[in-house]
């Protein structure tokens, strides 16, 4: 299950990551977001114990989404030792999330 972040736990479970991670940016009221939300939630149990996925809803973050420039929802944005790495914006297929974090293993 994708881990909740906010602006109170982000530098502590995103930033401190020894593992690459993907967060999904979204809000309640964002029906893409709703459409990519099986997909998050299958790529975290699929890649366990390699990769952080962690949700961070928007609208009770509105810090972290100010510090990552977040504008567009669904954003997905993929760290890699405290920085982003790559980003996702919009909803996609899985696949592209599925690729952006495999990059991020090897």
């Amino acid at each position: 299950m994708a881990l909740e972040v906010n602006d109170t736990n982000f530098e502590e479970i995103v930033i401190k990551a020894d593992k690459p991670v993907m967060v999904d940016f979204w809000a309640e009221w964002c029906g893409p977001c709703r459409m990519i939300a099986p997909y998050v939630e299958e790529i975290s149990r699929e890649y366990a114990g390699q990769a952080i996925v962690a949700k961070c809803d928007v609208d009770n973050s509105p810090g972290v989404a100010a510090k990552f420039g977040i504008r567009n929802i669904p954003t997905v944005l993929f760290f890699k030792n405290g920085v982003v790495a790559d980003k996702q914006i919009g909803a996609v297929p899985k696949v592209n999330f599925v690729n952006k974090l495999t990059r991020l293993l090897q």
